[in-house]
């Protein structure tokens, strides 16, 4: 018999389980009280990151920067997912998840657990720049600025933005103007000095022309958002009227805007085309300011077609909190953590030979950044094969990247200098499309052949595949890695990849390209791979079922997932049934998990920690113990039915003894971890792991210290190998 109570943390839904009766043999594994929501658990993910903000162990700017970073997650949960759940309750969706909810009733939930985060994040702003304003770093109202003050910002209004303004009056001749996504917004209300008759007009911010949200007044961090500076100059736009209110607001469009790509002739014009629909697409979330009137609030609701009452979102503070990352960002470094610059990988620093040499020679190398450099590894990797005489071909897949990368500019050289150059481009990389248009279009114009991968699965691997003619023949040298080829987030995101040249994994993917390039699938064998959507589920399933039949008391079996997610419910069935077998079960998932760990003959022998701290987790480890013949893997697909079902990924094993010790090393390190480690309770909530020592260590600056160690004992075995060498020249010369 099982007794259920309300569970804590703002999931209303979810239940906290007591087992009376501990047999539970004949337990229904498709019961929706096994599993959590994917929205909600994602939810309660950014109320742990809302918290690095309020913890007082985080530096000050920092703070600021959890602040921005929970601001921009909510615009893209409306975006996406709020988007997406408004679509299925307009197409009269009624099937249940997994966890027994309707679409509707998700938005029901998601809005209330918003809700509750929106007020501790306004709870949080205000404390945060109170504590700002005593570091010298104040944003304040225009009101608060003195008369030079204000000249010197009102001058800055009428030369750099007033002629971007462009008033929109709203009444029978000007019909209610288009507002688009996520910018902000003026309702200001105007009236002649002897007529009470009230006319309303919107201005939009121009924001993106250069002009920062907070803008800097004088020499010092005195700081006035945009938006209030056009607020208190509405006389020069509205000329002999009087400005009765001006008060603020912003919309959220759905960004579900994809059509159907198998049923389309040219896949590039299908994205341009859901593109401009996005721009134009129905809203899912209007926020306004808290001193907007309620007559303006529901006139607005209106006009743009939502419900007041579901959809609209006061906020009392700065709307727009993302727009954080501006202060965040100041040059002030002791409100930041310690600097950490990425390191050479031992095996690749200082004068290094050619990589492709140190690959055949030495073997393959596991990267672990941001603690060890992308630009002396994987910009380097690929540097070298776009110059490389010897290097014949270089194909890679490419989902993100970014404008400061080195990437396309090596693949162009590459192309320039005669290699045969192939390129899988992802165009359906959420809210990069229009950037990687552009990307493929240049690489196109320059001879490389691009391909968008297979028409209805999105290509999210991470490879880079090198064809390189070697003094023994041809030899096939790889990247493989977990995060994407951008060097801003390898500076932020904590990711692994592996430089190899082994040839049963080089074999593999000459058929990985294959597939990709020509777009359908023969039989393909792939020995060592475990690529979706094809192979991976299937494997995965497989190796906890073993698990589970090889596990006893002499033997015991064990599974350690580090993802992102895991949201797929058949892995989820599987690993609870390893549970009730006796299998130890560790998960690393950063963000959505539906698995209740903990709950007494079913899921006893699983934890569930989310690590929360200096870089966003993102790497992806699957360990199993095997009886003793341990398995390791890495790659790009987290544990959702969209990875493993319906997107391309790439999952290699890691065979180097060195290698397993270095990812067995991160494993330990962060399920110890007693400073930014979380683990979740049977029902769903999350409790912060509390060390009795102050000066607690995450595992982020255990990592980084421990990427500074490789590289120190490396760099001492060398010099040391030096001595030894000069000894025995001496030795010689004196014989």
């Amino acid at each position: 018999m099982i007794k259920k109570s309300e569970g804590a943390a703002g999931n209303p839904k979810e239940k906290k389980i007591e087992i009376q009766n501990k047999n539970m043999a004949d337990v229904d594994l498709t019961s929706p009280e096994w599993y959590l929501n994917r929205e909600l658990t994602w939810l309660e993910f950014n109320r742990r990151v809302l918290h690095e903000g309020q913890d007082e162990r985080t530096p000050l700017l920092e703070r600021i920067m959890f602040l921005a970073i929970v601001g921009g997650n909510l615009d893209e949960f409306f975006m996406k997912r709020i988007g997406g759940l408004k679509q299925q309750v307009g197409a009269g969706v009624r099937k249940l998840t997994v966890d027994g909810r309707t679409p509707g009733e998700q938005i029901g939930e998601c809005h209330a657990l918003v809700r509750s985060i929106l007020v501790q994040k306004e709870t949080l702003e205000q404390e945060l720049l109170n504590k700002l304003s005593e570091q010298g770093i104040q944003i304040v109202g225009y009101e608060k600025l003195d008369k030079e003050q204000q000249k010197e910002v009102d001058d800055y209004f009428q030369e750099n933005i007033y002629p971007l303004l462009t008033p929109q009056g709203m009444d029978p001749a000007h019909p209610f103007p288009f507002i688009s996504n996520l910018s902000i917004n003026l309702l200001v209300v105007t009236k002649y000095k002897h007529d009470d008759h009230p006319f309303l007009n919107r201005i939009k911010v121009p924001t993106g022309v250069g002009i920062p949200r907070f803008i800097r007044v004088g020499d010092d961090h005195l700081y006035i958002r945009f938006e209030d500076l056009i607020a208190h100059n509405l006389t020069a736009i509205f000329p002999g009227l009087l400005i009765e209110s001006c008060t603020f607001f912003r919309v959220t469009r759905n960004a579900i805007t994809e059509q159907d790509g198998a049923k389309a002739n040219d896949l590039l014009d299908v994205i341009e085309t859901a593109l401009r629909d996005r721009k134009f697409a129905e809203i899912v979330r209007l926020e306004v300011a808290a001193d907007m009137s309620v007559l303006h609030r529901g006139m607005l609701a209106a006009e743009l077609g939502i419900d007041e009452e579901k959809d609209v979102f006061t906020v009392d503070g700065i709307i727009g909190k993302r727009d954080l990352f501006e202060i965040a960002s100041l040059d002030m470094p002791e409100l930041h953590y310690p600097l950490h610059q990425p390191l050479d990988h031992f095996r690749l620093s200082g004068d290094s030979p050619n990589i492709f040499h140190v690959i055949r020679e030495q073997g393959a190398i596991l990267l672990q950044h941001p603690y060890e450099s992308f630009d002396s590894s994987v910009q380097r990797f690929l540097r070298e094969a776009s110059c490389d005489p010897k290097v014949l071909a270089i194909k890679m897949t490419l989902y993100r990247t970014s404008a400061g990368s080195r990437i396309i500019p090596y693949l162009l050289d590459a192309a320039q200098n005669g290699k045969q150059v192939a390129v899988v481009v992802e165009l359906m990389a959420r809210f990069d499309e229009s950037a990687n248009i552009g990307w493929a279009e240049n690489l196109e114009e320059a001879g490389v052949h691009v391909t968008y991968g297979v028409v209805g699965l999105k290509t999210h691997s991470k490879v880079i595949f090198v064809v390189r003619r070697d003094f023994d023949g041809l030899r096939r040298y790889a990247h493989i890695g977990t995060g994407n080829y951008h060097a801003g987030t390898a500076r932020i995101y904590s990711d692994l990849g592996m430089l190899t040249s082994d040839r049963v994994i080089a074999q593999d993917l000459t058929e990985l390209f294959n597939y990709l390039t020509t777009g359908y699938a023969p039989e393909r064998n792939y020995r060592t791979l475990l690529p979706s959507p094809r192979v991976l589920k299937k494997a995965l399933l497989e190796k906890i079922e073993r698990e589970i039949s090889q596990h006893s008391t002499k033997t015991p079996g064990r599974i350690q997932f580090k993802t992102n997610a895991l949201e797929d419910k058949d892995i989820t069935a599987a690993l609870y049934r390893a549970s009730m077998a006796g299998v130890h079960v560790d998960l690393l998932v950063r963000d959505t998990c539906r698995l209740r760990p903990g709950i007494p003959g079913l899921s006893e022998n699983v934890r569930v920690i989310s690590i929360v701290g200096r870089f966003l987790e993102h790497s992806r480890i699957y360990y199993f113990y095997n009886k003793g013949e341990e398995e390791y893997f890495i790659g790009s697909a987290d544990i959702m039915k969209r990875n493993l079902e319906d997107r391309v990924e790439v999952i290699t094993p890691v065979v180097l003894k060195e290698l397993r010790q270095e990812l067995r090393e991160i494993l330990n390190v962060q399920l110890a971890d007693q400073r930014s480690a979380w683990e979740m309770q049977s029902d769903g909530t999350y409790i912060q792991r509390m060390s009795k020592k102050e000066t607690a260590k995450g595992s982020h600056e255990t990592l980084i210290e421990k990427a500074e160690k490789r590289l120190s004992d490396a760099q001492a075995l060398f010099c040391l190998e030096q001595k030894q060498m000069v000894k025995r020249k001496k030795g010689r010369r004196k014989k």
